[in-house]
């Protein structure tokens, strides 16, 4: 009994942490805003302005969703406190293991809302998209770029995340050259902007037949999607459209007509792409969507006044210093080189449990500690 007493005293201690989530939160005052946004919409003509309406809809539904995330991780914790006072009062030992795992599950997700707090962006709560580039190196590169692809994946995967996939280039023995994917989901870009610089790989070759260590590079771009309602300033003479036949493996990633799309802005020299879409309306869509938050992102992160500011960008994000290693040989590590967080189980990060190095970022960044 001595255990459980031990983890109510934890589990009592929790409350207070609940209750400062609630704080940072603004639950209160969400709980206010949704009576004012539900008053709104019983006003007469509300629904005539179709845009307004929809806005008022989307920020209701976000404001719910926060409440009943809140609400949902308050009753686990009142409810394995209540199992562990009654198990304590009849003196049943045997629920333990299970009463420790509850506790464990509510304290990951404790630890996971109060990092999500942390992101405090303007576009943190956006969905993200990915774009991969395999560096120097043939198939060594390219089969490593596509190990990555399948890691965040699998990583979006884990969180229930959508992945669309936007633009897709085979290697050329193996591999890929370059891919792109949207992952839809609350907070995926807040999460995944970590993830954006050069990865490298060290191992021993699978296509060296003499079985010698090989280092490979892939750099990893992330962007936020932007929202329609924001205004991004790009002229259409600034861009050139180039229209080629889609390629894939087999046929199975994209279709092959001649739909598929390639932007260029021209003052930037950016270059954009897809061919996953049916037609090619729908992939120039989907390119200038990628255009639009490229463009954002750097003139954010570069504190740009204009988007007419960035200047030969594509030489400037396309290769930094490596963030992370992954060393599948002579051992085996992960290691973060700004946050100094590792992981010796390799296998596990490349099947997308990638958590650890993405709250390390969160943490340094919150702190002023991290090592850019």
């Amino acid at each position: 009994m001595i255990l459980l007493d031990e983890l109510r005293l934890e589990l009592v201690g929790c409350r207070k942490e609940m209750e400062e989530l609630a704080d940072v939160l603004s639950i209160k005052a969400s709980k206010e805003r949704i009576e004012e946004l539900n008053a709104e919409t019983a006003k007469d003509g509300f629904w005539d302005d179709l845009e307004n309406s929809q806005k008022v809809l989307q920020e209701t539904k976000a404001l719910e969703r926060k409440i009943e995330k809140y609400n949902k991780l308050n009753n686990q914790l009142e409810d394995v406190i209540t199992l562990i006072e009654l198990s304590i009062e009849e003196e049943d030992e045997s629920s333990i293991e299970e009463i420790k795992a509850e506790a464990d599950d509510f304290k990951k997700k404790l630890e996971e809302e109060k990092l999500s707090t942390l992101l405090t962006g303007e576009y943190d709560n956006s969905n993200a998209i990915l774009t991969f580039h395999a560096g120097a190196g043939g198939t060594e590169a390219q089969d490593w770029t596509e190990m990555l692809y399948r890691m965040y994946n699998m990583w979006a995967e884990r969180h229930d995340y959508k992945v669309t996939l936007m633009d897709y280039l085979d290697g050329d023995d193996a591999g890929v050259k370059s891919a792109s994917i949207l992952i839809e989901g609350e907070n995926a870009y807040g999460y995944m902007k970590s993830e954006s610089g050069v990865h490298r790989l060290v191992r021993i070759s699978p296509f060296d037949s003499s079985g010698r260590r090989h280092t490979s590079f892939a750099a990893l771009e992330v962007m936020p999607e932007i929202d329609d309602s924001i205004e991004v300033d790009i002229r259409p003479e600034d861009i050139e459209m180039e229209v080629y036949r889609s390629s894939g493996a087999g046929g199975q990633k994209v279709n092959k007509t001649s739909s598929a799309v390639r932007l260029i802005h021209k003052p930037t020299g950016i270059v954009v792409s897809c061919q996953t879409q049916r037609s090619q309306y729908q992939n120039k869509d989907y390119a200038m969507k990628m255009l639009r938050s490229k463009l954002i992102e750097i003139k954010e992160r570069e504190h740009l006044e204009k988007i007419e500011d960035i200047k030969g960008v594509q030489n400037q994000i396309a290769w930094g210093s490596q963030i992370r290693s992954y060393v599948f040989m002579p051992y085996t590590l992960a290691k973060d080189h700004r946050t100094g967080f590792e992981n010796g189980n390799i296998q596990a990060v490349m099947d997308g449990d990638i958590d650890g190095f993405i709250n390390a970022y969160l943490k340094s960044l919150s702190h002023g500690t991290l090592n850019k």
